[in-house]
């Protein structure tokens, strides 16, 4: 699988008038894009790891600076995991 790269230009002033060197702003924008991509369920929380240069367990723990849920599922996924769940416990019991 090949790599391309997206170039967004910004004002040279943006990063100092956020309090941030360039190299950390650039390094928080690829984190936000990969974790409204994961957070939108669009990738996995290993392809937005990747994607944000980050380890996939550092990529889960940020998530948290910037209110995401770590657990990305649907209402109707929920549901089934509940009733999985209460149907395994009645059968253990």
């Amino acid at each position: 699988m090949g790599t391309r790269t997206l170039n967004i230009p910004y004002p040279d002033d943006l990063p100092k008038s956020l309090g941030t060197s360039p190299e950390k702003f650039e390094q928080e924008i690829r984190f936000l894009v990969a974790a409204k991509l994961y957070e939108m369920g669009h990738i996995s929380s290993g392809r937005a790891a990747e994607l944000s240069g980050l380890e996939r367990v550092s990529f889960l723990e940020n998530l948290n600076r910037y209110r995401i849920s770590v657990f990305n599922y649907s209402l109707e996924e929920l549901d089934r995991e509940i009733l999985e769940s209460k149907d395994r416990a009645e059968k253990a019991s």
